[in-house]
């Protein structure tokens, strides 16, 4: 399970202030938190306040003061693909982009510059029409990316596609789609394509979103999931991936696996 801290983001109001402010205090102790909780990217996000003209500059920013306080590769995060590009540019290792939806047009300009980067991308299974409801609608979306990103020559192990899951209160219905999405999406390529999903999305305004998300997401391991964009503040979180990784034969038991997931 590749876990992707989501906390650097400019929707939370302390990475706002910190980017109104110039103050990278907030981004290292983010930077150091998640990677002690076990992230292997941090997501970077300048978040919907920034000016877009302002955009490229704040990201490459925010990449380098992530990048200066923990050995640990970048998710780039964001709707203007200049602010992605800048992120790149200054980026150490593969990074990975966050992300295309299945519309021709972003796909055009997402996947040439994952490969001129060298960059993982997450794909998101919808497209101007918004989130589709059914397994086999998400399904035929993520084939074009996968159809996509291999005239673009990005190997399958780099391509994250994310079934996309709504907030439960909203969209109940949906959960049983996603998680037959996240079995089919595993069949598309040999090898497949891997698959994530922005695990905060399904609990979004309802009560007990620690455990709503950490049920998910077990259940959705248990159907392929690859990685997630996650909060790791959770500790039970950590926890049931860990118990997770052992009982589906992904790493070797012993009595202290906890302990052991925590300090790879």
């Amino acid at each position: 399970m590749i876990l992707i801290g989501e906390r650097i983001n400019g929707m939370f109001k302390d990475i706002r202030e910190a980017i109104l402010n110039k103050d990278p205090e907030p981004i290292r102790y983010w930077a150091k938190r998640q990677y002690e909780n076990c992230a292997a990217y941090l997501d970077i996000n300048t978040g919907p306040t920034v000016d877009p003209k302002d955009q490229p500059a704040v990201m490459e920013w925010l990449v380098k003061i992530a990048q200066e306080t923990v050995p640990l590769p970048c998710c780039i995060d964001s709707t203007n693909p200049e602010a992605i590009e800048a992120g790149l540019a200054v980026h150490k290792g593969k990074a990975m982009i966050n992300s295309t939806s299945a519309d021709q047009w972003k796909m055009d300009i997402y996947f040439p510059m994952a490969k001129k980067y060298n960059a993982a991308i997450i794909g998101l299974a919808m497209n101007e029409k918004g989130v589709p409801k059914s397994a086999a609608d998400r399904v035929a979306l993520a084939m074009e990316i996968v159809v996509n990103a291999d005239a673009h020559g990005i190997p399958m192990e780099d391509l994250y596609i994310d079934p996309l899951m709504l907030p439960c209160n909203v969209a109940q219905d949906h959960g049983p789609e996603v998680l037959e999405a996240i079995r089919q999406i595993k069949t598309l390529a040999d090898p497949s394509p891997r698959t994530t999903l922005g695990l905060s999305n399904a609990s979004q305004r309802c009560t007990n979103r620690h455990l709503i998300n950490r049920t998910f997401l077990i259940m959705c391991m248990a159907a392929g999931l690859d990685s997630a964009i996650a909060d790791l503040e959770d500790q039970e979180l950590l926890d049931a991936v860990a118990a997770a990784n052992i009982l589906l034969n992904k790493d070797i038991y012993c009595d202290s696996f906890l302990k052991t997931f925590r300090q790879r």
